[in-house]
């Protein structure tokens, strides 16, 4: 019975409960709401927070108050770039993506260093970097952003693969597995969650802590670029601010899934059903027709709500 009760307050079990009751408080007030080809569309929605959260996740992990706020322009960015030299042909996919996210692990490398070498806070130089990358968008489209997706990433995006399920949701559940395996299963992600637990006994036990969070940040940056090009082959095209809205959310999904803010405890697992009760809560708020202000009231409350529940789990923070 004890194990039962300590799985039920887990933080990712929660905020599993919460999606369900969501999509069937959706149902009651929106019949449909919980239908299949309803649910799989909010979970595409999820999916490009979802995997931008990944990179979040990632940092928050790494302890030292880590966060990364650039991560909605750099996938802004990252899709801007890809497009342009895609501009619609198959033949530029590969390169474009290359060129993308190399600019994107780059970006993240000067985060990094910037935050263990320079001693700036991971909140300052990452709002710092937000602004750099926000004047190299404007410098390299000159105001207009005019790229175009390749067909053959906006066909794996958008495709049916199975029973209606689009391709980018078959994406998000492989790099789901794969982040999962990385983090609990190799040397770097054990590493990681030492890093985030303390610093100073990381280091005494000869764990490279300035690489690994470096590191960091370079896959914070990586992946919010995957997620931006995922974004562009879901739009087809894209926009000055693309991603830039996810920044906020990104943070929220690592909370609500139970990931510690001070680092060294969670996993991705979690953030990526926080990433779909952030998505359902947007659809029923969507569907009531609640107006951007009371929305922002009540997603600022529910997280604060998940907060106080996982205050009061002091095993599982111990």
């Amino acid at each position: 019975m004890s194990r039962l009760v300590t799985f039920v307050k887990q933080p990712t079990v929660i905020a599993a409960a919460l999606a369900v009751l969501l999509i069937v408080i959706g149902e009651v007030i929106s019949p449909g709401f919980a239908g299949y080809s309803q649910v799989i569309s909010m979970l595409r929605v999820a999916s490009f927070l979802g995997v931008i959260a990944i990179g979040q996740t990632i940092v928050i992990l790494s302890g030292g108050t880590g966060i990364d706020l650039s991560v909605g322009k750099v996938a802004t960015f990252a899709a801007i770039i890809a497009s342009r030299l895609m501009q619609g042909q198959d033949s530029h996919f590969v390169s474009g993506v290359i060129v993308a996210l190399s600019v994107c692990v780059a970006i993240g490398a000067i985060n990094g260093l910037g935050i263990v070498f320079l001693g700036i806070p991971p909140f300052v130089m990452t709002l710092g970097m937000l602004g750099v990358v926000q004047g190299l968008i404007l410098a390299y489209t000159g105001g207009v952003a005019d790229g175009r997706a390749a067909p053959i990433l906006t066909s794996t995006v958008n495709g049916s693969i199975i029973a209606g399920v689009p391709g980018v949701l078959i994406i998000w559940a492989l790099l789901t597995v794969a982040v999962w395996f990385f983090l609990n299963r190799t040397r770097y992600g054990w590493d990681l969650y030492s890093v985030g637990a303390n610093r100073v006994a990381a280091r005494l036990t000869g764990i490279r802590v300035r690489w690994t969070i470096i590191t960091a940040y370079m896959l914070a940056s990586l992946f919010a670029g995957i997620g931006g090009i995922l974004m562009v082959g879901y739009t087809e095209t894209v926009f000055l601010n693309l991603a830039d809205n996810l920044m906020l959310p990104s943070v929220a999904a690592v909370i609500i899934g139970g990931t510690l803010i001070s680092g060294g405890v969670g996993g991705y697992v979690g953030s990526a059903i926080g990433a779909v009760v952030l998505t359902v809560l947007e659809s029923l708020l969507t569907t009531l027709s609640i107006d951007n202000s009371t929305r922002t009231v009540i997603n600022g409350a529910v997280l604060i709500a998940l907060l106080t529940i996982y205050g009061r789990q002091k095993k599982l923070r111990s």
